[in-house]
């Protein structure tokens, strides 16, 4: 791991390849997991304060979840998640030709709200564990995302690359200036 501010970088966001490749998942990170997308309490509260504009690019099947459980919810271990389905894919998914994607996110295309996604689906398949004196910040290699690792290792792109915009957002462009840095400098064989 690396330390960069209060986070600490796994070696496999640097190192490690991804890029989605749509037509292959047809972005079944939307659809499978145990629980919906995790938010930050100021998520959940912009979700909320957003949801009539919202409300048009929502599924009858996603506004049905929604009415009945909330515009979020908490899981199992107390998380503020995203609804879902029938306990399957999240409230907010919308699909085209067959393929899954992100009301919220199409929604802020279009200028309708001004809030993207929640950032942790905007990350993904970086996961962030906060702690109270610094942020986990891992690679998460779910099965489903193969066809990703393989299109990654095709282009050459680096997870942190793949989540450049993401990471900004989340942590600010001269924290991602050093992260690049890092990755770009850095002497991996001493870890290995």
């Amino acid at each position: 791991m690396i330390e960069i501010g209060t986070a600490l970088v796994s070696l496999d966001v640097l190192q490690k390849k991804f890029c989605c490749d749509l037509p292959a998942c047809k972005g079944v990170c939307c659809v499978y997991g145990d629980a919906g997308a995790p938010m930050t309490i100021e998520e959940a509260g912009i979700l909320e304060d957003s949801i009539d504009a919202l409300i048009p690019y929502i599924t009858m099947e996603g506004r049905q979840a929604i009415a009945g459980q909330g515009a979020w919810i908490l899981d199992v271990d107390g998380e503020i998640v995203t609804p879902l389905i029938d306990n399957k894919e999240c409230a907010y998914t919308f699909f085209d030709h067959g393929i899954a994607f992100c009301a919220i996110e199409k929604a802020c295309r279009e200028g309708a709200v001004s809030f993207n996604k929640p950032v942790s689906c905007h990350l993904y398949p970086i996961r962030i564990k906060s702690f109270e004196k610094f942020d986990a910040v891992n690679y998460d290699q779910w099965a489903i995302c193969d066809c990703a690792r393989r299109e990654g290792e095709r282009t050459g792109v680096p997870v942190y690359l793949f989540v450049k915009e993401a990471l900004i957002r989340k942590y600010g462009e001269e924290w991602f200036e050093q992260l690049d840095y890092a990755a770009r400098n850095l002497d991996f064989t001493q870890y290995e």
